[in-house]
Protein backbone atom coordinates (compact mmCIF):
# COMPACT_ATOMS: atom_id res chain seq x y z
CA UNK A 1 0.00 0.00 0.00
CA UNK A 2 1.26 3.61 -0.80
CA UNK A 3 0.98 6.28 1.35
CA UNK A 4 -2.19 7.61 0.16
CA UNK A 5 -3.60 3.99 0.20
CA UNK A 6 -2.75 4.11 3.96
CA UNK A 7 -4.46 7.49 4.33
CA UNK A 8 -7.54 6.03 3.07
CA UNK A 9 -7.60 3.01 5.18
CA UNK A 10 -7.11 4.78 8.45
CA UNK A 11 -9.61 7.20 7.22
CA UNK A 12 -12.15 4.25 6.72
CA UNK A 13 -10.77 2.73 9.96
CA UNK A 14 -11.29 6.45 12.29
CA UNK A 15 -15.01 6.42 10.39
CA UNK A 16 -16.00 2.91 11.27
CA UNK A 17 -15.01 3.54 14.69
CA UNK A 18 -17.19 6.26 15.13
CA UNK A 19 -20.48 4.44 13.83
CA UNK A 20 -19.58 1.50 16.04
CA UNK A 21 -18.81 3.41 19.61
CA UNK A 22 -22.30 3.30 20.67
CA UNK A 23 -22.36 -0.26 20.09
CA UNK A 24 -19.56 -1.31 21.45
CA UNK A 25 -17.64 -0.11 24.68
CA UNK A 26 -14.20 -1.43 23.59
CA UNK A 27 -12.48 -0.75 20.56
CA UNK A 28 -8.94 -1.27 19.60
CA UNK A 29 -7.64 -0.28 16.15
CA UNK A 30 -4.81 -1.08 14.53
CA UNK A 31 -4.06 1.66 11.88
CA UNK A 32 -1.47 1.07 9.38
CA UNK A 33 1.65 -0.47 10.04
CA UNK A 34 0.99 -0.74 13.54
CA UNK A 35 0.52 -4.10 15.79
CA UNK A 36 -0.92 -2.94 19.13
CA UNK A 37 -3.67 -4.89 19.39
CA UNK A 38 -3.74 -8.22 18.42
CA UNK A 39 -5.92 -11.38 18.16
CA UNK A 40 -5.03 -15.33 17.41
CA UNK A 41 -1.72 -14.03 16.61
CA UNK A 42 -2.78 -11.21 14.28
CA UNK A 43 -3.64 -7.78 14.16
CA UNK A 44 -6.71 -6.93 12.67
CA UNK A 45 -7.33 -3.34 11.50
CA UNK A 46 -10.01 -3.32 14.78
CA UNK A 47 -10.66 -5.12 17.48
CA UNK A 48 -14.82 -4.82 18.90
CA UNK A 49 -15.30 -6.17 22.53
CA UNK A 50 -17.04 -5.97 25.80
CA UNK A 51 -16.16 -6.68 29.23
CA UNK A 52 -13.00 -8.09 27.89
CA UNK A 53 -14.58 -10.48 25.93
CA UNK A 54 -14.28 -9.98 22.22
CA UNK A 55 -17.30 -9.96 20.11
CA UNK A 56 -16.37 -9.20 16.76
CA UNK A 57 -13.05 -7.95 14.62
CA UNK A 58 -13.17 -5.48 11.62
CA UNK A 59 -10.48 -5.73 8.46
CA UNK A 60 -10.78 -3.03 6.01
CA UNK A 61 -9.34 -3.47 2.31
CA UNK A 62 -8.33 -0.55 -0.02
CA UNK A 63 -8.43 -1.20 -3.53
CA UNK A 64 -4.36 -2.72 -3.42
CA UNK A 65 -4.33 -4.49 -0.30
CA UNK A 66 -6.69 -7.46 -0.64
CA UNK A 67 -4.59 -10.28 -2.02
CA UNK A 68 -5.30 -14.33 -1.61
CA UNK A 69 -2.74 -14.67 0.91
CA UNK A 70 -5.39 -12.16 3.07
CA UNK A 71 -7.73 -15.37 3.20
CA UNK A 72 -5.70 -16.94 5.22
CA UNK A 73 -5.47 -14.84 7.45
CA UNK A 74 -9.08 -14.10 7.88
CA UNK A 75 -9.41 -18.13 8.40
CA UNK A 76 -7.30 -17.90 11.43
CA UNK A 77 -9.34 -14.71 12.92
CA UNK A 78 -12.44 -16.20 12.27
CA UNK A 79 -11.20 -19.50 14.14
CA UNK A 80 -11.07 -17.84 17.42
CA UNK A 81 -14.76 -17.62 17.52
CA UNK A 82 -16.22 -13.73 16.98
CA UNK A 83 -17.94 -12.74 13.59
CA UNK A 84 -15.21 -10.69 10.78
CA UNK A 85 -16.61 -7.70 9.26
CA UNK A 86 -14.68 -7.08 5.59
CA UNK A 87 -14.96 -3.71 4.51
CA UNK A 88 -13.70 -2.97 1.14
CA UNK A 89 -14.75 -1.28 -2.09
CA UNK A 90 -18.44 -1.89 -2.94
CA UNK A 91 -17.09 -2.59 -6.23
CA UNK A 92 -14.73 -5.54 -5.31
CA UNK A 93 -17.56 -7.30 -3.06
CA UNK A 94 -18.82 -9.55 -5.88
CA UNK A 95 -15.12 -10.97 -6.31
CA UNK A 96 -14.41 -11.28 -2.66
CA UNK A 97 -17.83 -13.14 -2.18
CA UNK A 98 -16.77 -15.65 -4.76
CA UNK A 99 -13.38 -16.27 -3.31
CA UNK A 100 -14.93 -16.51 0.24
CA UNK A 101 -16.96 -19.51 -0.96
CA UNK A 102 -14.12 -21.00 -2.79
CA UNK A 103 -12.35 -21.29 0.60
CA UNK A 104 -15.27 -22.67 2.79
CA UNK A 105 -15.62 -19.31 5.09
CA UNK A 106 -17.77 -17.02 3.89
CA UNK A 107 -20.79 -17.96 6.68
CA UNK A 108 -18.29 -16.62 8.75
CA UNK A 109 -17.86 -13.37 7.04
CA UNK A 110 -19.52 -10.05 6.86
CA UNK A 111 -19.01 -8.24 3.73
CA UNK A 112 -19.73 -4.54 3.86
CA UNK A 113 -18.66 -1.46 1.02
CA UNK A 114 -17.19 1.81 0.80
CA UNK A 115 -17.01 4.11 -1.87
CA UNK A 116 -15.59 8.02 -1.91
CA UNK A 117 -17.20 10.16 -3.57
CA UNK A 118 -16.74 13.88 -4.87
CA UNK A 119 -18.98 16.03 -6.14
CA UNK A 120 -17.84 19.32 -7.80
CA UNK A 121 -20.38 22.30 -7.75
Amino acid sequence: MDQSEHAVHDAIVEEIRKKLRHQYKEIKINLSGEKAHEFNGEFPDMVLSEHGMVLALVEVETENSFSPDKIEVWRKLVSGGPRLMVILPKHMKAKLTSALWDSGIADKISLGGYEITITMP
